[in-house]
């Protein structure tokens, strides 16, 4: 069975898998190696292929901030009464019931 034209078409647009191509193909993870195996079956690190990032200076002085807000407070469920806490299951079915009606 083949695919019909415009799905090929689209199919084409896609990056393409092993399975799309002949042997010889690996597509990788890009985590590249970082050194090489010994002969005794350990792994000898060469720390020039080792990856380093460096912070840029003046960061904490940076203008823009990230999406959450330093300011809010951490809440906390109210389960007054109940010993178990937020754990409850009969505070649960408790809930769906009234929500969601005898079913």
């Amino acid at each position: 069975m083949q695919p019909t034209a415009p799905l090929l078409r689209r199919l084409r647009r896609l990056a393409l898998t092993t399975k799309q191509v002949n042997g010889g193909y690996y597509k990788g993870t890009g985590s590249g190696s970082m050194g090489e195996h010994t002969k005794y079956g350990g792994y000898k690190i060469d720390y020039q292929k080792v990856r380093t990032y460096v912070v840029p200076e003046g960061l904490k002085d940076f203008k823009l901030t990230p999406f959450v807000t330093k300011n809010m407070e951490p809440l906390k469920g109210d389960f007054e009464g109940d010993p178990k806490g937020g754990l409850s299951g009969d505070r649960y079915l408790e809930r769906w019931k009234q929500e969601n009606g005898m079913d």
